[in-house]
């Protein structure tokens, strides 16, 4: 979004919300229907339906749980080198999503390398050389 816009957004819908205008909607309570595929283009509507009901993710989704599962792994492991592998791994699966998906690089997930370096470096010096 344009900057400041969200700003903008976010106090309408803050405002709306003192107001009352989000009270008393249709549906309120109640559960999404999520089984509507109306904003699924026409022709990729068959296809989705397939793959939802073999229980097939698209590949975003997957490599999501791929870097969730590394993450818990990476959480508990004590050794060094598996940390180290682990970690690799991770800003692999990480820069694959990123790669993935056509969209501002501001919205990708950051890897997780940039605390480790700075911890390893310690603190920057101010003084010319």
């Amino acid at each position: 979004m344009i900057p400041g816009f969200e700003r903008i957004v976010e106090d309408r819908i803050k405002n709306a919300q003192y107001k009352g205008a989000f009270k008393n909607l249709s549906g309120a309570g109640k559960p999404l229907n999520l089984t509507s595929d109306q904003h699924i283009p026409e022709d990729l509507r068959l296809a989705y339906k397939i793959l939802k009901n073999a229980d097939c993710l698209p590949p975003e989704i997957e490599l999501k749980k791929q870097i969730q599962r590394t993450e818990e792994l990476l959480a508990h492991m004590q050794d060094t080198q598996e940390r180290y592998r682990a970690m690799k791994k991770l800003n692999y699966l990480i820069m694959k999503l990123n790669a993935s998906r056509n969209q501002d690089a501001r919205f990708d997930m950051p890897q997780q390398y940039e605390s480790a370096i700075a911890d390893r470096i310690g603190p920057v010096s101010t003084k010319p050389r």
